[in-house]
């Protein structure tokens, strides 16, 4: 959703557009119903985004596609109408499922430093030193996901390993590890 959103507010940001405006509105609302069903349990929150959130949702459906029969094809406004349609069934999704959050912001701001880091790590030296670095990044990101300092966990699992038996290797990843006191 929010990337639905942002192309809406670029327009109406770099272009001022009435249109986009009037559509930010709409977007507003249904995250103003989110940020107050996020307080409460999963019964509760599907319940409002069924009442509430589908109703603006709706309404916001509608409106794209009575605005793309007035707005020139080809022009930004219509690109960001014909985006909102064509991922419309993946934009609503989160209307059904209580578990479900209305944007998936949260994932992509903590894959965001692999996803900026990506063209320096291009030239790795080889593709065996490249793998071997894809691996390292991914054992780091995923300790500090799991709650872990990173350095700690690298350190405490490069000691572990040399002694660790391969049956138990599973002990030392990011999800199951556990420092020794």
């Amino acid at each position: 959703m929010a990337h639905a959103r942002r192309k809406f507010h670029e327009l109406w940001a770099n272009h001022s557009s009435q249109i986009a405006g009037g559509v930010l509105d709409l977007y507003a609302r249904l995250y103003d119903m989110e940020r107050e069903a996020s307080l409460l349990d999963p019964a509760q929150r599907l319940a409002i985004r069924q009442m509430q959130a589908k109703l603006v949702a709706d309404a916001l459906h509608q409106w794209l596609l009575v605005q793309r029969q007035r707005v020139p094809s080809g022009g930004a406004t219509f690109k960001a109408i014909e985006y909102s349609l064509n991922r419309w069934s993946a934009l609503t999704h989160y209307l059904n499922d209580p578990q479900v959050p209305i944007d998936n912001n949260w994932v992509e701001n903590q894959i965001r430093p692999v996803a900026l880091g990506r063209k320096n790590w291009m030239f790795a030296g080889s593709l065996r030193a490249g793998k071997l670095a894809a691996a390292i990044m991914s054992l780091i990101h995923s300790a500090r996901l799991n709650g872990h300092d990173p350095y700690g966990y690298m350190k405490d699992v490069l000691e572990r390993l040399p002694l660790q038996p391969f049956s138990c290797i599973g002990e030392l990843l990011p999800h199951n590890w556990k420092p020794v006191q």
